[in-house]
């Protein structure tokens, strides 16, 4: 576990192209995710590590998501401000160097930026099942 740790704080430096609106779901808005890096963990079989690159403009959001069931998340706000809400939990901003975890099975239904006229950025990395395609399914 130390090892791994070590590889995901490592990992934070910083799919491809803007979010398209899935059928009876809302669409994003001013939001681009872009997978960075990938890489399969040699010394955990069947795990691997995705870097997620989420850039929103002002005033941009991601709808309500989970994540692949087997994936455990840790974001960091690279510059501007996110507003995010995991679970039932509040809704928190996190700062440009602030970060927060997500569990396999979370719910994560806000995620924006903070500001409607500065940008912001920030990087998941995701520690998945290496058979894990889609990282991310919108819900209403």
């Amino acid at each position: 576990m130390k090892h791994l740790l070590a590889i995901l704080s490592a990992a934070i430096l910083p799919f491809g192209g803007a979010s398209a609106e899935t059928p009876g779901h809302k669409a994003a808005l001013n939001a681009k995710v872009t997978l960075v890096y990938q890489h399969e963990l040699p010394n955990v079989p069947g795990k691997s590590l995705k870097g997620v690159m989420v850039e929103y403009g002002p005033g941009g959001y991601s709808p309500g998501h989970t994540h692949a069931r087997s994936a455990f998340i840790y974001a960091t706000v690279l510059e501007g401000a996110i507003r995010s809400q995991v679970n039932d939990g509040p809704e928190t901003v996190y700062e440009a160097g602030q970060n927060f975890s997500e569990l396999p099975g979370d719910r994560h239904g806000v995620s924006a930026n903070a500001s409607q006229t500065k940008p912001a950025r920030l990087l998941a990395v995701f520690v998945v099942d290496t058979d894990d395609k889609a990282l991310t399914t919108p819900f209403d």
